[in-house]
């Protein structure tokens, strides 16, 4: 079972062939800006399509804070996706109220432990859209 960084590292040099299937869903990884360092931080998630866009889950198993990740996005929505062997530049938002009953629905599809999750905390687990630019 990958997880970590090991799960990224077997998924770049695999293109995918490696850490995209898995535990019966489907992994891309997320590259960031760290708000602070400047540096690239990139994170395995879980994510189902919608239209032409890849949609994931800040759910950090349920914990009262927000991943790192996402912190990250709120303060630079420009990120790297890689779904595979496909490496795209992307647009980070979150989905908006209208948007996100529906989207949840496609996540709990997929991971229905994300219901369980949002049980667990008072946050209201954002599902964020990326969008791919240029």
């Amino acid at each position: 079972m990958l997880y970590g960084k090991e799960h990224v590292q077997r998924y770049r040099e695999t293109n995918g062939q490696e850490g995209h299937d898995w535990n019966n869903t489907t992994v891309l990884l997320l590259t960031t800006k760290g708000r602070k360092s400047g540096r690239p931080y990139t994170t395995p998630l879980i994510y189902q399509k919608h239209g032409e866009d890849h949609v994931v889950v800040a759910s950090k198993g349920g914990d009262p804070d927000h991943p790192q990740w996402y912190k990250n996005l709120l303060a630079d929505a420009e990120v790297e996706v890689q779904v595979m062997g496909d490496k795209f530049r992307a647009r980070a938002r979150t989905a908006s109220p209208e948007e996100k009953p529906e989207l949840w629905g496609l996540m709990t599809r997929t991971w229905p432990d994300y219901d369980e999750y949002q049980k667990k905390t008072e946050r209201d687990i954002p599902i964020v859209v990326l969008e791919r630019v240029g």
